[in-house]
């Protein structure tokens, strides 16, 4: 049995791929930002190079 240790960022626009030991949990969902995971307050994107959520 292998165990999922990465997985795409819960937020729907954002294309990043994040290891469950490194990222944000919020609501039982995992995020690659703090932007991702409060919903993008003032637009804020999550930063990370080549993604446009």
């Amino acid at each position: 049995m292998t165990s999922m240790t990465q997985m795409k960022c819960a937020c729907e626009s954002c294309l990043c791929i994040v290891s469950l030991t490194d990222a944000i949990a919020k609501e039982n969902k995992h995020y690659c930002s703090e932007a991702c995971a409060n919903g993008h307050p003032n637009g804020q994107g999550c930063g990370h190079q080549g993604c446009g959520c």
